[in-house]
């Protein structure tokens, strides 16, 4: 939010210059993001009059005027459409110097001489208009330095509040906080009452009352909208960043800035009956202001008349019951809104208005009929008109309700690690606005209707040490008795996988932890994602399911940027939904590679990764923890994966139970053209609980003892896993057999069309003996006789 430092001082003014009045606000929590000058640097420039404006002998486009500037009066050549004789407007005499160093001098233009130069906003440094030379009101004293006159000397702030301090979107906000910081009162200005010279009242009803508790109403008839908004209000909307448009809007927004309460004025011609507070019907159409055409949602809350939506509630107001040039009539506004009801609701329009800006964040619910009078106060000072009564509907048992907040004295001091004096911390949350009693043990404070922020005991504290000063607390290290964690010496570390990833050529990625809902039903529809109450955007707003799509996007942002080798993996939590409607967080880990198997190189054969390429790296990642025999992979379907080339990944755990662990293969090729991804795209992701568990080394001695092998040639069906066939030839080798291996997979010739032939070496080895040969051909039986029963497996001839 922007504000004037001279606006702000008409409050309460410090004895503080700019700088250190940027410092304390920062220091105490209130951001100054930026500050600049409210004008440009310039010297020389007065209040002059066109006495008269001729056309130019010479030329079509420019004007011969004759400007006093008090003292005497001059020739100045000027090419202003707006030049007419009586205007007052800036005059830049000899001798003075505009922004850029840009020095006045006589000049002769087509023959005419100029004495001095005739100025725009946009060449002193105001705004960006320059459609023409300034015009300023015709009460303006001729002669008077124009920085003077407008109070130029001035800086304008830019504070980055956080999200829990809306109570400091306003001037009043912001004078308040200086008041405490500097112990000083704030004045604020005499807010009338404005009597009632009409009857008539709107007539409102609350159909949301949860959504909108209380919404004030008030006619006001015979406004002139043609008016002109003063000077000074126009100036401090300028710094404030908001343009001048209309004295009707112009004074919305003063008050919006000055009390931090949004208003909106309605065209009483454009409603039909009176006005109801509602939920939209599913897909009812409005459009906005500023032309655009929205179909809302049920949860969307407006504003409505007996014939049509006027407004999308703390949003914007609609085109249709908008003011204009011929108004005449106004129905002004005011209303507190549920701040969850509107979160997040402009973003899903792609709007931000300062209006929704400070609803979503809370606006004092007590501060409507306040922000009424003092808007219909203006209203009449400068459009005229004549007001009719305020109509207030209220569901008094839905506005919040502030429950006093203890604040024990010792959790203070524990927590600041000084002892502050009653009297002092007494002082501070009675200056913040609270209503403070001392129990002996604790302080109890009655927080003001706008600080949302203040709820806990911890929330007191900060107030405390904000105000105190964090400067002025002493330092001083925390102690603490801790434990150190058991690390089971079978359980591999995280660090250790990252380590061997990026050996293999990968990079690290840390990607969001919530999406796009498109992308999270692309790669899991069996998955409900959670939906965020108050996103950050629509793209950002469910909490993934699963790593991959952070990695997708990662992969395609470095394609669109001319990196066709890409290798990523990533470590993070993933968010289900369990039927009892809680959220299981669960630590996984994804990987993903595209591009070619090796870098550029003399020494390599440009060949694109294929899919036991990421399966060997994962593979590597499983040996780590020295049982690889406990993983399988089994052919398996997944929505995001290739039908042909994607497995689920098993983990076989100490009771005997096989758990799902994972998936592994290559993105489906209608992903892929979803995603406009490019090439071969290969992803794992597994568990990470499974994928740490490791077995502590044990030493075995070398037994001296012979190995005895055995050859079998199967022939097995083509669609069966081989995987299969080893872990089953592992489980019946018995207790003796050392190793398992495939050493030859053979389709052809001699073999059946729909077979594979598979040769497998079995190694057996006793540590104290030599096995014999019945032993030996036991255990080829049962293996044999266990492929024969559950694969239908036949030994080859």
């Amino acid at each position: 939010m922007k504000f004037s430092e001279n606006w702000l001082r008409e409050w309460v003014n410090p004895a503080l210059d700019s700088d250190s009045l940027d410092e304390q606000l920062s220091l105490a929590g209130l951001e100054i993001d930026g500050r600049e000058a409210a004008a440009g640097d310039f010297t020389g420039v007065v209040i002059g009059e066109i006495l008269s404006a001729e056309p130019h002998p010479n030329a079509d486009k420019l004007q011969v005027c004759s400007v006093t500037d008090g003292t005497e009066t001059v020739t100045v050549v000027c090419g202003a459409p707006n030049a007419r004789a009586g205007l007052k407007t800036a005059f830049a005499r000899i001798g003075a110097v505009l922004p850029g160093n840009f020095k006045i001098k006589k000049a002769k233009l087509r023959d005419v001489e100029s004495f001095g130069m005739l100025s725009s906003e946009q060449e002193l440094g105001l705004s960006e208009s320059h459609d023409g030379i300034m015009e300023l009101p015709a009460n303006a004293p001729v002669g008077k330095d124009i920085r003077d006159y407008l109070q130029l000397d001035d800086q304008i702030f830019d504070v980055d509040l956080t999200p829990n301090r809306s109570d400091c979107l306003s001037i009043v906000g912001l004078a308040r906080e200086l008041g405490v910081l500097n112990k000083m009162s704030v004045t604020q200005p005499v807010f009338n009452h404005i009597a009632a010279t009409i009857d008539d009242q709107p007539k409102i009803t609350l159909e949301a009352p949860i959504a909108c508790p209380r919404y004030l109403g008030r006619i006001i008839r015979d406004v002139n909208i043609q008016a002109t908004t003063p000077l000074w209000m126009q100036e401090k909307l300028r710094r404030g960043g908001i343009r001048s448009l209309d004295p009707v809007v112009d004074i919305t927004n003063y008050v919006m800035l000055e009390l931090g309460q949004p208003l909106h004025a309605f065209d009483l011609a454009n409603i039909s009956g009176g006005i109801t507070v509602r939920f939209a019907k599913e897909s009812e159409a409005l459009t906005l202001l500023n032309g655009t055409a929205l179909t809302l949602k049920s949860d969307n809350l407006v504003i409505a008349d007996e014939q049509k939506i006027l407004a999308l509630a703390g949003i914007m107001g609609g085109e249709a019951s908008g003011c204009n040039e011929i108004t005449q009539d106004l129905m002004l506004e005011v209303a507190y809104f549920d701040p969850l009801s509107l979160a997040g609701k402009a973003r899903g329009y792609g709007l931000h208005t300062d209006a929704s800006h400070r609803f979503e964040r809370g606006v004092d619910f007590k501060l409507q009929e306040r922000a009424m009078e003092r808007a219909t106060e203006l209203l009449l000072e400068i459009t005229g008109g004549k007001p009719g009564p305020i109509t207030e509907a209220v569901s008094e048992e839905n506005l919040p309700v502030r429950q006093p907040v203890t604040l024990r004295k010792a959790r203070l001091e524990q927590l600041l690690a000084i002892r502050l004096d009653d009297a002092e911390v007494n002082d501070i949350l009675t200056r913040l606005g609270l209503e403070v009693t001392d129990t002996g043990a604790a302080w109890v404070a009655q927080v003001p209707s706008y600080r949302f922020d203040i709820s806990i005991e911890e929330d007191l504290i900060e107030e405390v040490a904000r105000i105190y000063g964090y400067g002025n607390l002493p330092v001083k290290a925390p102690m603490a008795n801790l434990i150190i964690q058991s690390h089971p010496e079978g359980k591999i570390n995280p660090r250790k996988i990252r380590e061997l990833l990026i050996s293999r050529g990968y990079q690290e990625a840390i990607t969001y932890s919530f999406i796009d809902p498109k992308w999270s039903l692309i790669f899991d529809p069996n998955n409900e994602p959670l939906a965020l109450a108050n996103p950050i955007s629509t793209e950002l707003s469910v909490m993934r399911t699963s790593l991959l799509p952070g990695l997708a996007k990662a992969l395609s942002h470095n394609q669109k940027r001319q990196q066709p080798r890409v290798r990523l993996f990533e470590t993070g939590l993933r968010f289900i939904k369990q039927a009892d409607q809680s959220l299981e967080q669960e630590p996984m880990l994804a990987g993903l590679i595209s591009g070619s198997r090796f870098q550029e190189g003399w020494a390599s054969k440009t060949e694109e990764v294929d899919f036991y390429d990421i399966k060997g790296d994962l593979e590597a990642l499983i040996d780590l923890g020295n049982q690889s025999e406990r993983w399988q992979f089994r052919v398996a379907s997944n929505p995001a994966l290739h039908p042909g080339q994607s497995a689920e990944i098993f983990y076989l755990q100490d009771d005997g139970s096989l758990v799902a662990a994972g998936w592994i293969g290559a993105l489906h090729p209608q992903l892929m053209k979803s995603l406009d991804l490019r090439g071969k795209v290969f992803v794992f992701e597994v568990t990470l609980a499974s994928i740490t568990q490791g077995q502590v080394p044990n030493f075995k001695a070398v037994s001296r003892f012979p190995e005895m092998r055995r050859d079998l040639a199967l022939v097995i069906d083509v669609e069966l896993p081989i995987g299969q066939l080893l872990q089953e030839a592992r489980i019946q080798g018995g207790e003796w057999l050392q190793k398992v291996t495939l050493f030859d997979v053979y389709q052809g010739k001699g073999v059946e069309e729909g077979k594979k032939s598979l040769a497998l070496g079995l190694t057996w080895q006793h540590p104290s003996r030599t096995l014999t040969d019945e032993e030996i051909n036991t255990q080829i039986n049962q293996v044999v006789t266990a492929f024969s029963q559950g694969y239908a497996a036949e030994l080859r001839s």
